[in-house]
């Protein structure tokens, strides 16, 4: 049901960024303190590297066994309050995802007859594990049980960070420490959702006919499947196009600096997840237009903040942190965060096609990023080295974004205000200081001055609105200690 209120609307929605903050940074606190354990201790750089290419295949191969479920799941599951309607949507999900589980084992076993590929049945572990779990979670999150599902993330989180002390450090497993270690850590945050919201005892039925539901849920998820090969093309294909003119070496040191960039993408997720269901319970409201383009420029100035604090304090510390064989991979962290960037407002975009479930209407703009993101890697990889990847990152999420940007007049309109070109220049401009400035008072000046400029970017009602929010809740902390 749809809040009629601007405050209320952004109540809601800075309760769910709150929800959603807590998860995702939690978990991505500890994803991120395994990426100096993963250095220290896997020291062959082309090992690391191989994992990553492991790891894109599987991220790959996932959306085709999960045929996209796990949009259907909480799209579908959102509008629903009926048990017998979210029943049938998620025993037809259940079932699915098994049969689709079971071909990949097949699928497997006959990979495993004729050719001899390293650490493929961890690989297949893995895809199990994360298949399931991405499935399942959002539909705990469908249902309405956000803490879970991000106390889930958390679990999930957590539990890397365990076994793969446990594992890799300890126990000197090297790469096959850190795919038990996802594996592990993924089927342990299953068991919790289960044991905390009986899902399957509670909706999962054998023998309950489906109906139009299943077939509308596959008109909604299936579009998504061409959609996420592109997103792969979009997003991975740099790192076989790394591998291939430059070597496993340089690909190991590019996903190290990645996954730092994943920081970035991590608090961008946050807004995200708290705006799509916002976005969604709102679409038809009468003043839609004017909300969206609060949110849009909103967004814009907390990501100049986000990058330039977060790339700037991760320089200052990069030599403690990272291993002297992946040093090299510190030159790369705000090319890539800006590429984060531009991505994040892109899929900003994603709402109007989520909102009218015209998710058909998604893939022209990926196909079309895909395609001058393979050749601009193809000649760029091999004149830039590193920085053509990066470089192909940001052509290619620029052509998604103004193709996204034009497309989305016919689902809402958008008005940019003058002060957002203040957050632009900010992302823009900090690539040179970046680069020059190497002493940590220098870095620290920079940043403070940088982020108190994209602060005066941001709407003076968002600011107002999280200001309340934080007074709201500071009144109602010392109430309570009163009492």
């Amino acid at each position: 049901m749809a809040l009629t209120g601007t405050h209320e609307r952004s109540s809601k929605f800075l309760k769910d960024l709150g929800i959603y903050a807590i998860g995702n940074l939690g978990s991505k606190i500890i994803t991120f303190a395994m990426v100096p354990l993963y250095t220290f201790f896997v020291k062959e750089r082309s090992d690391f590297g191989y994992y990553d290419l492991c790891l894109t295949v599987i991220f790959l191969i996932m959306p085709f066994v999960t045929l996209q479920l796990r949009d259907g799941a909480f799209r579908f599951l959102l509008e629903t309050h009926d048990r017998n309607q979210r029943t049938r949507i998620i025993t037809f999900i259940y079932r699915t995802l098994l049969t689709s589980i079971v071909l990949s084992l097949v699928a497997t076993i006959m990979l495993a007859m004729f050719t001899s590929i390293a650490y493929v049945w961890y690989c297949l572990l893995l895809l199990i594990a994360m298949s399931l779990f991405e499935v399942i979670a959002q539909v705990a999150r469908g249902l309405g049980n956000n803490k879970d599902f991000v106390a889930a993330g958390i679990i999930s989180s957590l539990s890397i960070g365990v076994f793969s002390i446990v594992l890799v450090a300890f126990c000197g497993m090297g790469i096959k420490g850190i795919f038990l270690a996802n594996i592990l850590a993924r089927f342990a945050a299953l068991v919790y959702l289960e044991c905390r919201l009986h899902i399957v005892a509670t909706y999962f039925k054998f023998n309950i006919t489906i109906g139009q539901v299943g077939r509308d849920i596959l008109k909604y998820s299936l579009p998504l499947l061409p959609g996420s090969l592109c997103w792969w093309l979009t997003g991975s294909s740099d790192r076989w196009f790394i591998n291939h003119f430059l070597g496993l070496d340089v690909n190991g040191v590019y996903a190290v600096a990645f996954r730092f960039n994943g920081i970035i993408l991590t608090l961008s997720t946050i807004f995200y997840q708290a705006w799509q269901e916002t976005a969604i319970l709102q679409y038809n409201s009468p003043d839609r237009d004017k909300f969206f383009s609060k949110m849009f420029n909103s967004y814009v100035g907390l990501l100049a903040i986000l990058l330039t604090a977060y790339t700037f304090t991760l320089k200052m510390f990069y030599p403690i942190i990272v291993d002297a064989n992946y040093q090299e991979s510190a030159s790369y962290l705000y090319p890539m965060g800006i590429s984060a960037v531009i991505f994040s407002l892109a899929a900003f975009f994603d709402m109007g096609y989520q909102c009218a479930k015209d998710t058909p209407r998604t893939l022209p703009a990926i196909i079309l990023a895909a395609i001058v993101n393979i050749v601009c890697n193809y000649l760029l990889v091999q004149q830039l080295g590193v920085y053509g990847a990066i470089a192909t990152s940001i052509i290619s999420y620029l052509v998604l974004f103004f193709y996204r940007l034009n497309d989305m007049k016919r689902y809402f309109k958008l008005s940019f205000y003058p002060r957002t070109a203040i957050a632009i220049a900010v992302i823009l401009i900090g690539a040179i200081p970046y680069h020059y400035l190497n002493q940590w008072w220098q870095l620290l000046l920079y940043m403070v001055v940088a982020c108190a400029v994209a602060l005066m970017a941001i709407p003076k009602e968002t600011i107002d609105e999280l200001l309340a929010k934080i007074s709201l809740k500071k009144g109602v902390t010392n109430n309570n200690n009163r009492k």
